[in-house]
């Protein structure tokens, strides 16, 4: 499959996705960060589809997907994988989410253990706080004249300043997918993030599951994924030498470390 195609939700949203790869093998689904579409996986799908028939989306209110109106919940983004799932015919899938994604991912561990086999949660955090300061981002990006200073503090946190500084190729696309995220969209999903604690309801996850956090992340600290490695039953933690997309900043040692999780999942 090469084009976006799009399934609609029980509550009237539609819903962006790809599928790479062979058909006859397992499923992975990939969920990207906030601000960010299903292309932030570009780099790895190569890799990936060696092994894997790779799912991606957009999540609602980015990409192609809808942005419908309101506080989006972490019950909902859940689901919207689930009725993704349940579109495509796909009984059970691995899972790679990174930060929003990273959340979903936990909240799927928790409520739909049945669809999910492996599970890797990447720079992401049970719980992020505190909610004023949630109401303030939401409150200031729906009274910013455009999104270009919402854009250029998300790169801030999500890039090291080296990168910055040699202009690196990669941060660009990064900045359309930003610009591109409707102040709706970017609203709603904050409203989730805000709403969701899971710091105790971790504890019911016992999918084998990967947590990986960045050395130098200031958006989901080390601290976060220690929490979630400590509390999820039998959970590994890698840490890596990044800021907050360890997969754009360090695409080899990422997969590497992808990759050997999944693969020892599968011959076990």
């Amino acid at each position: 499959m090469i084009d976006t195609t799009f399934i609609t939700t029980g509550d009237g949203c539609r819903l962006a996705y790809r599928l790479d790869g062979d058909d006859t093998k397992p499923a992975l689904v990939l969920s990207n960060s906030i601000g960010t579409t299903l292309h932030m996986w570009d780099g790895q799908i190569a890799a990936l589809t060696e092994h894997f028939r790779v799912l991606r989306y957009d999540a609602r209110g980015h990409g192609e997907s809808d942005a419908p109106a309101g506080a989006y919940s972490m019950d909902r983004l859940g689901r919207d994988v689930i009725e993704l799932l349940d579109a495509l015919g796909i009984a059970r899938a691995h899972y790679l989410g990174l930060s929003l994604g990273g959340l979903v991912g936990q909240w799927l561990g928790i409520h739909a253990p049945d669809r999910i086999d492996q599970l890797i949660l990447s720079n992401t955090s049970a719980h992020l706080g505190p909610v004023n300061e949630f109401d303030a981002r939401i409150a200031a990006v729906q009274t910013s004249p455009d999104m270009a200073a919402v854009a250029q503090a998300f790169l801030a946190n999500w890039f090291p300043a080296h990168m910055f500084e040699a202009k690196h190729p990669a941060i660009e696309p990064f900045r359309d997918m930003l610009l591109s995220t409707t102040p709706r969209g970017l609203a709603g999903s904050y409203a989730a993030v805000r709403d969701n604690d899971m710091r105790r309801t971790i504890a019911l996850i016992h999918r084998p599951t990967l947590v990986i956090a960045g050395s130098n992340d200031t958006v989901t600290l080390v601290s976060h994924g220690e929490h979630i490695a400590a509390t999820v039953p039998g959970a590994r933690l890698v840490i890596l030498p990044a800021v907050h997309l360890p997969n754009i900043e360090h695409p080899e040692l990422y997969m590497r470390t992808v990759l050997d999780f999944l693969l020892e999942g599968e011959a076990a």
